[in-house]
């Protein structure tokens, strides 16, 4: 079952830059963005092609180490990386980013260690990494839409320290939030669209509509496109081709000027889809076409535009010397990943209370209690 809503790439309102085949072939609604791209170098060009070719590869790894027994589980971007790369690669090192579990290249972009997401779905980590020495990366959330609530409730923050009675934010600084189609049914994100918009927090909601939410299709969660959800709370919002990385660069670097202006949150939507499992534990050829996979797969986002960079003169080396290096990226995770030690049974303790408390030395006993039965029967 596919959405009755239309999302096709040609679509006049949708802001594309990039045809399916790699063309430079820009909508109308593109237009007034494409300064933003014109003033891109060959060189940030190329870095938006090598994130997601780098990305892909270390996400086909980590799912295979998923199921090699190396991880607990594993949410895969397969398919995203446009969406993903173009909006992280439109911020300043001051703004700060509040993922879900699937925005692996917003962190590898920012400076977080791919290991570390691995140690998290591994389970062998309490928290992940330090947002401070992680480009500002909060840790992911599996709990749907709660990272909306931490986003806006920061953006807030943000204007409460620096706004002036005339209503100019001193602090320029800027928030992102990421969630998909599933999530922006959640009570959460609706009240994180509440708070921002009472505030004005320079809060950008950052919707990526995969089309799946699990086994769920879009068309059974929204008869009217999901972008028309920021309008109901006087957020400004647009709808991008979030398998074109020009233009989810372009959309998200415009959305966070605006936010860091004062002019409030932004809503953008992205419309790609996931081509993998909404995790390693979900099938989706127990839901899903072949036939809808496939018209997906001809819109792929790195196809896409490694035609539009051999078109400005691209060379076969540097495209090879990028899959050099996603293999090179996606061996050492492999490695670092075999090398990785668990956690100590009495580590789940830890941590959890400042101090000593009666109920973890509740639990912590019966644990005792029941493996010594397990041992001796």
């Amino acid at each position: 079952m596919t959405s009755p809503i239309e999302t096709t790439a040609d679509d006049p309102a949708i802001v594309r830059v990039l045809a399916d085949d790699g063309t430079f072939a820009p909508t109308e609604s593109a237009e007034k963005y494409l300064p933003l791209i014109e003033a891109l170098s060959d060189a940030e060009l190329e870095t938006l092609y090598r994130d997601m070719v780098v990305v892909r590869a270390f996400d086909r790894q980590a799912t295979n180490l998923q199921r090699q027994g190396q991880l607990a589980l594993w949410p895969p971007s397969f398919g995203q990386e446009a969406a993903q790369v173009g909006s992280v690669r439109a911020a300043r090192p001051q703004d700060h980013f509040f993922p879900s579990y699937r925005e692996h290249i917003v962190c590898m972009a920012r400076g977080v260690d791919p290991v570390d997401i691995i140690r998290m779905m591994r389970g062998v980590t309490h928290g992940g990494w330090d947002p401070a020495k992680a480009g500002n990366v909060r840790p992911y959330t599996l709990v749907l839409g709660a990272q909306t609530l931490h986003a806006a409730g920061y953006g807030m923050g943000l204007v409460f320290d620096g706004r002036t009675a005339s209503g100019d934010l001193t602090r320029d600084e800027a928030v992102v939030t990421y969630y998909g189609d599933g999530a922006s049914t959640q009570g959460d994100v609706h009240e994180a669209m509440v708070f921002a918009a009472s505030y004005r927090a320079p809060t950008v909601f950052f919707l990526q509509n995969n089309h799946w939410a699990i086994s769920v299709p879009v068309a059974r969660q929204s008869r009217t496109p999901l972008v028309r959800r920021g309008y109901g709370y006087g957020i400004p919002s647009v709808r991008v081709d979030g398998n074109d990385v020009l233009a989810s660069y372009a959309v998200s670097r415009a959305a966070l000027d605006d936010a860091r202006s004062g002019v409030g949150p932004q809503l953008i939507e992205a419309l790609t889809y996931r081509m993998g499992a909404h995790t390693t534990s979900d099938d989706p050829t127990k839901y899903r076409l072949s036939e809808e996979e496939q018209e997906w797969a001809g819109r792929d986002p790195i196809a896409r535009m490694r035609t539009y960079l051999t078109g400005r003169g691209a060379t076969e080396a540097f495209f090879a010397e990028v899959d050099d290096e996603g293999r090179a990226l996606a061996d050492d995770v492999r490695v670092r990943t075999n090398e990785l030690t668990d956690i100590t049974r009495e580590s789940m303790f830890a941590h959890v209370y400042s101090e000593d408390h009666p109920l973890m030395t509740q639990q912590r006993e019966w644990l005792d209690a029941y493996e010594a039965a397990i041992e001796g029967s």
